[in-house]
């Protein structure tokens, strides 16, 4: 089997050429329907040979629990009924990328051992997009491991400032 990212590919430009200037608003709606799509069950489910394509349009879309544009139901089927189901996170994650592009930003995760309040979380940003070069779009995800401090992963870039990357500088100094 191709890989997702080649599959995934021409699905994602597709949407984003029919969407247009309001691929922005549409993101949304295709991670809600990537994040049910992305459910070994219902993958299951769609492989059924007793189960027909509007069957499993209509679990995904009832789980999702959002109202879809015409645009990304049309894709939603199209996906279902080439089989491609497996491949609607990787369109999601590809779909965004498009639009992030267009609007010249990133994606960014924030890696935590401890919640950071939304003031905080603001100049961590603030001072992560002058770093970057661009605006980001910022969440957080708690990570105990790392004792404190945090660690940023935007794209394939890695700022790693916490505590456990330090010890493991230390220990890397102190052996050699």
């Amino acid at each position: 089997m191709a890989e997702l990212a080649t599959i995934a590919r021409p699905y994602a430009e597709a949407l984003f050429k029919a969407a247009g200037n309001q691929a922005a608003d549409l993101v949304a709606q295709v991670e809600a329907v990537a994040r049910v799509a992305d459910n070994d069950q219902l993958r299951q489910f769609a492989d059924s040979p007793k189960v027909d394509a509007a069957q499993v349009f209509g679990v995904i879309t009832g789980v999702a629990q959002t109202a879809l544009d015409s645009r990304v139901s049309n894709l939603l089927n199209a996906i279902i009924e080439n089989g491609r189901l497996a491949a609607l996170p990787e369109i999601a994650a590809q779909f965004k990328a498009q639009v992030n592009a267009l609007s010249g930003s990133s994606d960014a995760i924030v890696y935590s051992a401890f919640d950071i309040d939304a003031g905080a979380l603001a100049d961590v940003v603030a001072s992560l997009e002058k770093r970057f070069g661009r605006k980001l779009n910022a969440r957080v995800q708690l990570d105990a491991d790392l004792i404190g401090g945090i660690r940023v992963v935007v794209g394939d870039e890695v700022l790693d400032t916490s505590v456990k990357a330090r010890l493991e500088q230390m220990k890397v100094a102190l052996t050699a």
